[in-house]
């Protein structure tokens, strides 16, 4: 093969890495702050928890292109490119983290959090110092699957325009080239991988202080 393909697709696996990357860092730092906000109100509220966790599972249930559809054509927060893709990634990634959140949190010993009221603390302080300590392993699990299901997804935003790995794909599949369609592929199963690994290792590592 002609040695200046071979550049030209090196360097555009490097941006639409990067590109990749960008896009699944801000949907799946979006995705925890909302995941373990509505986690935590749910642990207070039980209504708050089975909207919550009813709305997430009905997101699971749509399928990623119909969802960009869906999206595209809503006023301020639709249109072509990574806003749209961004914001189904999250809404994707949502529950695994707000289910592991409920999850991690309530089920800290009953007798843990009385010997913590006990001594005075406040339910902020008791949330703070007993119950999100206790419940990081599992919170971090959750973090962990959004991600690694993330990166995979997000391959599909290069049909709105969205950029990232999902470009060598289609423009793979689009012209039958199936080295195009491996230098999508490859990488974006190697930042998966790299993902769940440092994931792993950082749960690991908690459960160990633990």
């Amino acid at each position: 093969m002609d040695r200046l393909v071979l550049e030209t697709l090196a360097r555009d696996v490097a941006s639409l890495t990067l590109q990749h990357i960008w896009i699944v860092f801000v949907a799946a730092a979006s995705a925890t702050v909302l995941g373990v906000s509505l986690g935590i109100a749910g642990t207070r509220s039980p209504s708050v928890r089975r909207y919550s966790i009813g709305f997430a599972n009905i997101t699971q249930t749509i399928p990623s292109l119909a969802m960009f559809g869906f999206l595209i054509p809503i006023p301020l927060i639709g249109g072509i490119g990574p806003r749209v893709a961004i914001l189904s990634l999250i809404l994707y990634a949502l529950l695994p983290i707000l289910r592991n959140t409920i999850t991690g949190i309530l089920s800290v010993e009953p007798a843990v959090r009385e010997s913590a009221v006990a001594m005075g603390m406040t339910d902020r302080q008791l949330l703070r110092y007993v119950e999100l300590p206790l419940a990081a392993p599992t919170i971090l699990a959750g973090i962990r699957t959004a991600i690694v299901a993330t990166i995979g997804t997000a391959t599909i935003a290069a049909a709105i325009g969205a950029g990232g790995l999902g470009v060598l794909i289609f423009r793979g599949l689009a012209s039958v080239d199936t080295l195009q369609i491996l230098a999508g592929a490859i990488p974006a199963a190697l930042l998966a991988l790299l993902a769940d690994g440092g994931m792993a290792l950082l749960e690991r590592r908690l459960r160990v202080e633990r």
